[in-house]
């Protein structure tokens, strides 16, 4: 399977800024079932664009523009080549867990066992817990299943209820929330059974027959649980689905404060407004039409004319 992917951000600000310095992780992950054959990040105002890999060995770009500007477009393009992963058995045997201590007694998976900024304990978490029976039984991975498919039942797909800064709280009081609050949610309930549990940012490629929660033009959030002769399996609480062949990964962390798409900072005084936009499609269609992805630009106001010209006259006094 193969998808084509096209990405697209913009920052508007409500006056000219002089500088704005930026961080992606748009580039898909090249690891496990998955390939990321092509990428390509582009800017406008045009940057150079440079690389590193972070920690957790997620592909970062970043780069500086110093110009004054009133927005800034961001679009990364992808192609993602994936092989069909094996199918998983419904359980392990009791022992799972036995295997599972020696497992993280072996490995650094630290990080993801400790509580985290977004994935940590409250008392509303707990009683979450006791609701959902979440304790050591069974075995790791059909407990897994049942967790994952008891919030779906549990909690409403509810978009622009929560902000990407929302505490779990937020989600666990009102028993509605987005992906990413799930995935905070999941990992949290997850990591004090002792199972090192991560958080994935990505794709999700929907076709109307899979019937998903999630909204299309959107990244999309999910968990990766270590299991016992398994590895990393990913399972997404939104749409209780195991994470396959349909779920691009972009970057993993402790939880979405490590795996932003954007996050940045600008020099002037003016509040921002962020557009985005996400289309995945099968790489039948090679080249995305992008006209649509963002709402069209508003022409500045008279006012907003003026105050420009009046900042630009201070700044050359």
């Amino acid at each position: 399977m193969y998808y084509s992917i096209l990405h697209k951000t913009r920052f508007r600000y409500s006056a000219p800024i002089s500088e704005s310095l930026t961080e992606t992780r748009m580039r898909p992950l090249s690891e496990g079932f998955q390939r990321c054959l092509k990428f390509n990040l582009t800017t406008s105002p045009n940057a150079t664009i440079h690389h590193y890999q972070d920690a957790y060995a997620n592909a970062v770009q970043h780069f500086d523009i110093p110009g004054q500007h009133r927005q800034l477009t961001i679009t990364a393009e992808a192609i993602v080549a994936f092989t069909e992963p094996p199918r998983l058995p419904r359980s392990l045997s009791p022992e799972a867990w036995n295997l599972l201590d020696d497992l993280v007694a072996e490995q650094d998976v630290w990080d993801f066992l400790a509580p985290s900024h977004f994935a940590r304990p409250s008392p509303l978490l707990n009683t979450l817990a006791e609701q959902l029976d979440v304790r050591r039984r069974g075995d790791p991975l059909s407990l897994l299943f049942e967790i994952a498919g008891r919030m779906y039942r549990t909690f409403a797909y509810a978009p622009q209820t929560t902000s990407v800064d929302s505490p779990i709280d937020q989600a666990l009081a009102n028993r509605k929330g987005v992906c990413q609050d799930f995935a905070h949610i999941m990992i949290a309930l997850v990591r004090p059974l002792g199972i090192p549990c991560r958080y994935v940012s990505g794709y999700l490629f929907h076709r109307a027959e899979d019937h998903d929660r999630s909204e299309s033009d959107a990244t999309h959030a999910w968990v990766e649980a270590l299991l016992p002769g398994l590895g990393w399996i990913g399972f997404d609480p939104t749409n209780n689905l195991l994470a396959r062949d349909r779920h691009i990964r972009v970057a993993v962390g402790r939880d979405y404060a490590d795996v932003p798409p954007t996050k940045g900072v600008h020099r002037g005084r003016a509040e921002s407004t962020l557009e985005v936009g996400v289309k995945v499609l099968p790489t039948e269609v090679l080249n995305i039409p992008d006209t649509d992805l963002l709402p069209p630009v508003p022409a500045p106001t008279v006012a907003e004319i003026e105050l420009e010209q009046q900042q630009q006259q201070q700044q050359q006094q």
